[in-house]
């Protein structure tokens, strides 16, 4: 396996992949904690359905191991912000009523993808991260469904928050923030699969992210 992107003698000093990963973990920490504000004032019970996704990130970055092997491209940096951070800029809104006969569907979407993110955070424990890198490989359990469980996992719980939520800001900030999840899941493979081990694991899960489409 190689090793990550080479970056200039003239950053190396200060650019590093520990201090790379501090300052991810600052900024979630710094995001949870406004959405922590904004959902305890909002009028919303499911808005804090999105609180405990969100807090499962945190506690997952804040747990996870140290790497080596972590992409130092700006670009993939910035996809991971916006993946990320996107999801903690929801706006919290009342239910419309147009809405009230879809409650029972939203709440299920975000029941059974909270499951999925959960346990594929569980099968990953510390190797979990939200930049490209490799903190080790992981195959078994909903690994051997999709690739990347977490964020189908994610997929489910942010489309039934929009319809709890469907205000022209929310679909924004979600539309904005698959668009980077999307580049992001391809960045972080370009990166895995510098690894043999990962390379294997790609034929035996065919499917990236929903079995059957992607």
């Amino acid at each position: 396996m190689t090793g990550p992107t080479p970056i200039p003698a003239s950053r190396s000093n200060w650019l590093t992949p520990r201090r790379l990963d501090r300052t991810e973990q600052v900024m979630i920490v710094a995001l949870w904690t406004w959405l922590v504000y904004r959902v305890l004032q909002s009028s919303n019970p499911f808005s804090q359905v999105a609180l405990f996704t969100e807090t499962t990130v945190l506690i997952f970055v804040l747990l996870r191991r140290p790497t080596e092997a972590i992409s130092l491209r700006f670009g993939d940096w910035l996809l991971a912000v916006t993946a990320t951070a996107a999801p903690m800029l929801v706006v919290p809104t009342p239910i419309p009523a147009t809405m009230l006969p879809f409650e029972n569907i939203a709440v299920t979407m975000v029941a059974i993808g909270n499951v999925i993110q959960v346990t594929g955070k569980l099968f990953l424990a510390r190797s979990f991260g939200v930049a490209p890198a490799n903190r080790g490989i992981k195959t078994n359990g909903l690994y051997r469904l999709v690739r990347h469980p977490i964020y189908a996992g994610y997929l489910m719980v942010h489309l039934g928050l929009v319809m709890m939520m469907p205000t022209l800001t929310n679909f924004l900030i979600y539309g904005i923030g698959w668009c980077a999840q999307i580049l992001r899941l391809l960045a972080e493979e370009r990166l895995l699969g510098q690894d043999p081990e990962y390379r294997a694991f790609m034929t035996k899960t065919r499917w990236r992210l929903v079995p059957g489409i992607f």
